[in-house]
């Protein structure tokens, strides 16, 4: 053998050797990925189970699971079974918890302009425009500077466009703005602010808590949120008057909540999983809501003997009125609160126009199929 043959064979060897290390590694690395088994998520929603809010938890979960194939698996528990529903971010941001299922509006405490996401008339928006203006206007990067600012170490997905929620539930139907002095009346949020503006005596509690409370005569009113978790709540069982229609949280959406840690953790592919999968329970929400909020608004009112009323313009105005001056001395006390109402004006100015000159009234529609007058189909 040559001395240029031997070089030859000499290189041909360490190239085969090579070769068959790199096909070793790329048969073994899946092999060790799957030995590791799937990431497993424990999470909190700040719902009972029995809501219908602790199904949309559910739902979410379900999307991520079975997108990932089951690589990521996440377990939703129901508010109370690890901490109160209003605990929730601070067990998300220490690790208590991976994350969670809830409203923005919940971590009011925490800082008031969190509370921007939901809790007030939106500017004219509903809440499916707020979300707009979250993912395309600047609320997406006010947010991650909103929870930095509290030291919160999470990652937020606010999600689920919520319709108009409903004033309340009361002894007698309010008329007036007077009729709210001295009522001990239950909501969250920048509306602690507007109703007691309005006069209430106001209590915060959680929505598992209010029926009980009403019952006992520690409350005399409460707004929720909707037909359907209002019904399956109780509240029918403490009152027989809704006042529908309200600005107090009139555009107000669901957060998913992530430990960052956990969530910067996660492969680049799960972490689009996880924001897709966001979108895609966003609007199987609306759908459900509109199907199942519609069911019990009807059944309220043929098996429970609900009355409801629409909310005087008079009560809708001042509380127009009432929220500005709490939002001018919040903006006065904190900058970042300020910058977030000038982000959403700026939006909503636009995008409001956009749709008051575009969009035409249902309501004509409605009264030519369904109204009074309308002709009836044989």
């Amino acid at each position: 053998m040559t001395k240029s043959s031997k070089g030859t064979t000499s290189s041909r060897r360490r190239f085969l050797k090579v070769a068959a290390a790199g096909a070793a590694a790329s048969v073994a690395a899946p092999t060790l990925v799957s030995a590791q088994g799937p990431i497993s998520m424990r999470w909190q929603s700040t719902w009972p189970a029995k809501d219908i809010f602790h199904e949309y938890a559910l739902d979410y979960a379900k999307k991520v699971n079975d997108m990932t194939g089951g690589d990521l698996k996440i377990e939703v528990l129901p508010a109370g079974a690890v901490v109160p529903a209003f605990g929730l971010l601070d067990a998300v941001s220490k690790g208590t918890l991976d994350g969670g299922h809830g409203v923005l509006v919940y971590h009011y405490g925490k800082q008031t302009a969190l509370a921007l996401w939901g809790s007030g008339p939106g500017y004219a928006m509903d809440a499916n425009m707020l979300l707009a203006w979250h993912k395309y206007g600047g609320g997406k990067e006010l947010l991650a500077k909103l929870y930095a600012s509290i030291g919160a170490n999470v990652v937020s997905f606010p999600y689920g466009p919520m319709p108009t929620q409903p004033l309340g539930w009361f002894k007698k139907p309010m008329s007036k703005v007077e009729d709210f002095q001295g009522v001990k009346f239950r909501t969250v949020g920048i509306s602690i602010d507007v109703f007691t503006g309005l006069g209430a005596a106001v209590n915060a509690l959680p929505g598992g808590e209010i029926v009980s409370a009403m019952d006992r005569g520690l409350l005399d009113a409460a707004e929720f949120n909707n037909a359907t978790s209002d019904r399956v709540l109780g509240f029918t069982d403490v009152s027989k008057i809704c006042m529908l229609q309200s600005y107090h949280q009139n555009a107000e959406q669901f957060e998913i909540l992530f430990n960052k840690a956990k969530y910067d953790a996660l492969p680049d592919k799960m972490k689009a999983i996880i924001s897709n999968a966001v979108e895609a329970a966003s609007q199987d929400m609306s759908w459900k809501a509109i199907d199942r909020y519609s069911k019990d608004y009807e059944e309220m009112q043929t098996k429970d003997k609900v009355k409801f009323y629409k909310t005087p313009d008079a009560i809708l105005q001042k509380q127009l009125e009432i929220y500005d001056q709490v939002v001018d001395k919040k903006s006065a006390e904190n900058p970042l609160f300020k910058e977030i109402v000038e982000s959403q004006l700026a939006f909503a100015k636009r995008a409001t126009q956009w749709e008051q000159d575009t969009v035409v009234s249902r309501r004509m529609a409605y009264n030519h199929y369904f109204g009074p007058n309308a002709k009836k189909k044989s």
